[in-house]
């Protein structure tokens, strides 16, 4: 059991019961600790808790406080430049503050690290009133579920999802079997998992067999031995491969069907593979590999499906596209729009589509289904997250000329069907309880790039801004080697992407802005933090608030010993200390390939928090602050405030109707859908592994 993992993915904790009878005084230290981190227990597992001896207690007790803090960013010490801060910012005057940061940069560019002294007032007591996390008992088949469903998962997975999914493996070993499905639906985490196994020395020859279906899923094998990138969207260097592990590859390779034009769509990829498998040693052993190879490497002429696909559009053949397209369903869904503007009779598009529906995947369904509902309503932008890297956003006019509405309606009408018949064959529900605020959040389809934090939702999901006026951002970071020099910054916007403010270094305060001050080393740690005040925006016309964090010595996140950002609301902003964990709404890594980051913008308007997690470019110029980069900042504004996904209201509405029963009482529901019970927008692997 790790309770660390079952902490953070759950919030449960498994514990034993034991003989003991534990003094009420340590109960009740225990839970006014872990109060003062925003937690309490659930009646179930007080009750389990009070049965340990103190010994075991205090070991306990050890684990779960290093876990709480860490997870509410409690962990590390806060200074900020001015300790008295919001209030000490506001009272300063321009002078002042300009002296300090005068000095402050001279020092760092001189070696030597200078901070202006001020004596830290002692604060009013936290004047808020917080809602405590409840932990849950659990138990270890709910654990284990976890894994089970990270790898039914039918979509990819984030980081932290692999390091859990490592974590498993290394520890159950070869029992890990016991737990791992019996399909793996999405061919990343496959070769993850098996990669995983190699790894670990873990004879893995059948789940190779059971799970890798083409050359690309071998491909992704050795990427995940060699640490690469699985989702292939950047190159990877191949590691050595041992004699066993070749001989498995190629004998796997040997056995499955068309691999040489599966190959030639990672064709340098395979040429470096190549050099680590040594194919030509086996030629008699396996010719067909042999002959794979021999076209890769001499670039011998071979025609692929793509090719004709290609060729026959540039003929105008559309019949014969249509044709080639129907034995691979994904990619017909995926070219219906195209086909349809082309074709001289869309109905028999449709009628083609209708016939291979069933074997599309429910992602891409879902992604059909909302892209022609949506189609004609002409909307500025047409934004796209790139494979392998949505946390990088793309858009472009929208300049897709108008498709018949009845047209897309019957696409919309296919989607459904097919659907609700596929299911109509999973287990009942039975009476559901379906939260409508479930519309404010998105099907999480791909958390390759998804960021850990407190609250993990999927990417341009719209969570309600908790009640009062000061919303505080924040950030801390620690260097390595070098001075890293994070800058905490954010832009505000008008409802139509247009400019009004930026609090950032360069600018310490507005009239409802305040920054903590410009920290430009940590050496042993450093934050700033950023005060807005939300009726003051609201009277300036102020509606979308971007947070920006920006390296300024162009470090990548990923290369820094910590960093992590987040931000909490207060009423009162001068009462508590400046970083309280209680009040934190949510915390979040930056361990991207990134220098430049967009966690979240939040709508005034709206009183909504939408959830980005997005990155800027990875080689953004020397002048490297929000303001420089506003061009791109407001136009992800425009693409994460315009933009239509998949809701998992509509998703979970489907499951309604093919297997189940809704339900407007929550007392009599079976299955629950909810914000905060039951099945939660932040139950990811449940999501992923049972309702996609």
């Amino acid at each position: 059991m790790n309770n660390s993992i079952y902490i953070r993915r759950k919030g449960k904790i498994y514990l034993d019961k034991g003989n003991s009878t534990l003094p009420h005084n340590y109960i009740f230290n225990l839970l006014k600790n872990i109060e003062n981190l925003g937690f309490t227990f659930s009646a179930e597992l007080v009750e389990v808790v009070e049965t340990l001896s103190v010994e075991r207690v205090k070991v306990f007790y050890k684990q779960l406080i290093a876990d709480l803090k860490e997870n509410r960013g409690a962990h590390i010490e806060f200074k900020p430049m001015y300790p008295n801060f919001p209030e000490q910012v506001k009272q300063a005057s321009e002078e002042e503050l300009y002296t300090n940061a005068f000095w402050h940069y001279l020092g760092d560019w001189m070696g030597k690290r200078h901070m202006p002294n001020y004596e830290k007032k002692q604060r009013e007591p936290l004047k808020e009133k917080i809602a405590l996390d409840v932990l849950e008992l659990g138990n270890k088949e709910d654990f284990n579920a976890i894994f089970t469903r990270l790898l039914s998962a039918n979509s990819s997975i984030s980081e932290t999802d692999k390091k859990d999914i490592e974590w498993f493996v290394k520890t159950y070993n070869r029992k890990i079997f016991d737990l791992t499905p019996k399909e793996i639906p999405h061919r990343e985490n496959a070769a993850f998992y098996i990669g995983c196994l190699l790894s670990n020395n873990i004879e893995a020859a059948q789940q190779i067999k059971q799970h890798a279906k083409t050359a690309t899923d071998l491909l992704r094998i050795a990427v995940a031995i060699s640490d690469g990138d699985i989702s292939l969207s950047q190159n990877s260097k191949f590691k050595n491969i041992s004699k066993r592990n070749r001989r498995l590859l190629l004998h796997t390779l040997e056995n499955m069907d068309c691999i040489t034009e599966d190959m030639l769509r990672h064709k340098n990829r395979w040429k470096r593979l190549g050099e680590r498998l040594h194919p030509f040693e086996y030629k008699k052993q396996f010719p067909k590999c042999f002959d794979a190879f021999d076209i890769i490497r001499n670039d011998k002429p071979f025609e692929t499906f793509h090719s004709k696909v290609e060729k026959s559009l540039i003929e105008k053949d559309i019949p014969l596209t249509t044709h080639l397209l129907k034995s691979r369903p994904g990619e017909f869904a995926r070219r219906l729009d195209n086909l349809i503007r082309l074709s001289d009779n869309p109905a028999n598009i449709l009628s083609n589509f209708r016939e291979v529906a069933s074997t599309v995947s429910t992602p891409v369904l879902l992604q059909v289904k909302t892209h022609f509902n949506e189609r004609n309503k002409r909307r500025e932008l047409r934004v796209f997250f790139p494979k392998g890297d949505v946390g990088k956003v793309k858009a472009i006019d929208n300049n897709l000329p108008v498709i018949d509405e009845k047209i897309c309606q019957a696409v919309v009408s296919i989607c459904d069907e097919t659907l609700i018949e596929k299911f109509g064959k999973y287990k009942p529900l039975g009476k559901v309880y379906l939260d409508e605020d479930l519309k404010n959040y998105t099907v999480p389809f791909s958390q390759r790039s998804a960021s850990k934090a407190l609250n993990t939702i999927s990417r341009g999901s719209k969570i309600d801004v908790p009640v009062g006026d000061t919303i505080r951002f924040f950030i801390y970071w620690k260097e390595g080697n070098n001075r890293a020099d994070l800058d905490l910054s954010v832009l505000a916007l008008d409802s139509d992407s247009g400019y009004k403010m930026t609090i950032a270094y360069y600018n310490l305060k507005e009239d409802g802005g305040y920054h903590s001050g410009d920290i430009t080393s940590a050496p042993e740690g450093a934050s700033e933090f950023i005060d807005i005040e939300i009726s003051k925006c609201l009277k300036q016309g102020i509606r979308y608030l971007l947070m920006s964090i920006n390296s300024y010595t162009n470090q990548l996140y990923c290369d820094l010993p910590i960093c992590f950002a987040g931000f909490m609301v207060r009423q009162f902003p001068n009462s508590g200390e400046i970083y309280d964990p209680l009040t934190v709404e949510n915390k979040f890594d930056l361990t991207a390939n990134a220098r430049i980051a967009i966690p979240m913008i939040i709508d005034l308007y709206e009183k909504k928090v939408i959830w980005t997690d997005l990155s800027l470019k990875s080689n953004p110029s020397t002048n490297n602050n929000v303001h420089h980069n506003l061009s791109s900042t407001t136009l992800i504004n425009k693409s994460m405030t315009t933009m239509v996904k998949p809701n998992l209201y509509d998703l979970l509405t489907l499951h309604i109707t093919a297997r189940g029963e809704n339900t407007l009482d929550i007392k009599e529901a079976n299955t629950i859908f909810a914000t905060d019970k039951g099945i939660k927008p932040s139950d990811i692997d449940i999501l992923l592994s049972e309702y996609l």
